[in-house]
């Protein structure tokens, strides 16, 4: 089987590893995994590709972030992914297990930024919610009596908050695996415990014991895994008005005539409290690319330059119409430069 060398010697060096891991037959079309939040933005991207001649259309699947990692990191070759998408930053973890299994040169590419947001039915009563109240209605245990951590005994939201409406918990979110799940932990959860006196004073006493605490939610029925596809959600939402789910804002912007956004800390979800920061529950996106796929799967080069285009991730690119709120444009031109130049990720940092 011939490769092409694609410029660098690392490049090169790249293609005969590649060629050490492939099986005999080859494959034409670029195989992306990852994120659900991240999915509808890549298969616009995958689309245009296929429609501008750039090489076959992608194949996109959606299997959560932690899963797209555990498949893009097994190996290089083409029985491998040549492309991550990811809610969040690669764990050191998880790039170990790259560099472990021979994935050792990762583009990490900052595509722009999403709110998670928590919505419910127009159908059903509106909500304003702190950062700490979301906690005490999904944390597993809470402060109790003397400060001390019980398991969690708020059946409604009004038992959180009397200013709540009196209607049973019944959050819809991802599993585990989701990198919206590890994002809600980290910019709600943490957040919302470090409201609390108690929990404030168990971070300085017993720092695992406060992480713990807000990485663990609620197992008696008022958290519901509803898998990673978030379509999902919403279908659960609409027959169920007094019901709420966790997901990026992208779908709530695609279903805002069905669904509604849960106030945070007095900020509404919108695309322009997300641009500004003034709503906290927003986050970076990502995808992740092998580099030693680079000139061996046709086309990957070209689909990675169409991703970072000013037409697809700048201020008015088509990725924004989809909901993607975009990075500052010296930032998106930074990215740019770094995809394009084909620039590595290390482990440092993460």
């Amino acid at each position: 089987m011939r490769f092409i060398a694609f410029s660098a010697a690392a490049a090169v060096a790249g293609a005969v590893a590649f060629a050490d891991a492939a099986s005999a037959q080859s494959r034409d079309q670029i195989r992306v995994v990852g994120s659900s939040t991240v999915y509808p933005f890549t298969t616009a991207v995958a689309e245009q590709f296929g429609k501008t001649g750039g090489g076959k259309t992608p194949v996109v699947e959606s299997t959560g972030t932690g899963g797209g990692f555990k498949l893009f990191c097994a190996g290089v070759g083409v029985g491998h992914p040549d492309v991550s998408n990811a809610s969040r930053r690669i764990k050191k973890s998880e790039y170990d297990d790259c560099v472990k299994n021979g994935a050792k040169d990762i583009i990490e590419i900052k595509i722009g930024f999403d709110g998670l947001s928590i919505a419910h039915s127009k159908a059903g009563q509106a909500l304003k919610l702190t950062m700490a109240q979301v906690f005490l209605a999904l944390a597993d245990q809470v402060p109790g009596a003397g400060g001390k951590l019980v398991a969690n005994p708020n059946k409604t939201w009004s038992n959180v908050d009397k200013s709540l409406p009196n209607i049973k918990i019944e959050v819809l979110g991802p599993p585990p695996t989701s990198g919206t799940r590890d994002a809600f932990h980290e910019l709600f959860m943490e957040v919302g415990a470090a409201q609390i006196p108690a929990l404030q004073e168990l971070r300085k006493t017993d720092a695992k014991a406060f992480q713990k605490a807000w990485q663990s939610l609620r197992r008696d029925g008022a958290y519901v895994e509803a898998g990673e596809n978030d379509n999902v959600i919403v279908a659960k939402l609409e027959a169920n008005k007094n019901a709420y789910g966790i997901f990026g804002f992208s779908f709530l912007e695609e279903n805002t005539a069905k669904l509604r956004g849960v106030v945070i800390e007095g900020v509404e979800p919108s695309f322009e409290a997300i641009n500004s920061g003034k709503y906290k529950g927003s986050r970076p996106l990502f995808i992740y690319v092998k580099k030693q796929h680079i000139g061996v799967i046709p086309g990957l080069d070209k689909f990675v330059a169409e991703y970072v285009s000013d037409k697809a991730i700048g201020k008015d690119g088509y990725l924004s119409r989809k909901g993607l709120v975009p990075l500052p444009a010296a930032d998106a031109a930074a990215v740019r430069k770094d995809a394009v130049a084909q620039t590595t990720l290390t482990g440092a940092g993460l």
